[in-house]
């Protein structure tokens, strides 16, 4: 879920089939899907659930990420490694499949596991949307931490948790148990990406990162300064691992995206959280729905 932003690269229409006429649109188990042909470049849709965002993909240029929330993940994919390093990757929750192309495009031989509980989703995407079949992305239809439970130990470098349900991220996948299997899955030094959101007064992202806290000793927050200030409700991306990201270079890539982020780490992240409790099964509650101007 996602507002969308003018992210980088040229807007020019590139070669290939034309975009089409009108909207794709059929029902799936969370809703109603369209694909959304994007006017500007000529293989690129757009996928909404319902009205909301959730992806957008450019066929021609699977490296451009028009969300900005993807283009901060992206970052994040690019520094994790040495450029161009193979990786093993987890995706809970698939939408259009955005960042797993973006990985293999940049990480060729990269192997991938997307885990997206929408079975009718993943079928109008691989219909209208085709993944490259030489791309090591294997797709499996189940709920996001049921399909994480059967995941071998220490099998993943990076983890991206993207998984929205009526514009809300499951209580399920909230919490410290839940991040316990995320660092199961992770090889040493593997790293964890989030996103996440939410509005004033920032409960829900400050109980994120105190959840996380509990669980990985690194982290980093990369987000709009107008949702730093709890000014709008909108995205953030949190990135967890045992070891220290590289945050001078991730924050001034996120500096520099078209809409420039702030990212934050260390003590002015412990001190945003407030003193706000971490989050387990027990009392786990959704993230809280966007308001209804959210995706004007």
């Amino acid at each position: 879920m996602a507002r969308r932003g003018a992210a980088g690269g040229d807007r020019k229409g590139r070669a290939g089939r034309a975009a089409p006429e009108g909207n794709v649109s059929e029902p799936v188990d969370g809703g109603l899907a369209a694909l959304v042909p994007d006017r500007e470049r000529r293989r690129a849709w757009t996928l909404t659930i319902d009205g909301a965002p959730q992806s957008h993909v450019d066929l021609d240029d699977p490296t451009y990420l028009s969300f900005e929330y993807q283009r901060r993940i992206g970052h994040i994919a690019d520094l994790v490694a040495t450029a161009g390093q193979p990786l093993h990757v987890v995706h809970l929750g698939g939408g259009a499949f955005t960042l797993a192309r973006y990985i293999a495009a940049t990480r060729p031989r990269s192997t991938q596991q997307v885990i997206e509980v929408d079975a009718a989703l993943v079928r109008l995407v691989r219909r209208e949307l085709p993944l490259d079949p030489q791309a090591r992305i294997r797709v499996r239809s189940t709920d996001a931490r049921a399909g994480l439970g059967k995941i071998q130990d220490g099998w993943a470098d990076l983890v991206i948790a993207d998984v929205f349900s009526g514009a809300r991220t499951p209580a399920h996948l909230t919490t410290t148990e839940f991040l316990a299997e995320v660092r199961r899955v992770l090889k040493p030094g593997g790293s964890y990406v989030a996103n996440l959101a939410d509005g004033p007064p920032l409960a829900h992202l400050r109980g994120q990162i105190a959840t996380a806290a509990t669980v990985f000793p690194a982290l980093a927050l990369a987000a709009d300064p107008t949702v730093w200030r709890g000014r709008r409700f909108g995205n953030a991306v949190l990135l967890a691992s045992d070891t220290a990201p590289e945050i001078a270079r991730l924050t001034r890539r996120v500096a520099t995206d078209p809409h420039p982020g702030r990212v934050e780490h260390g003590r002015a992240l412990t001190d945003f959280t407030g003193g706000a409790a971490p989050v387990h099964d027990a009392e786990a509650r959704p993230s809280p729905p966007p308001p209804p101007d959210a995706f004007r």
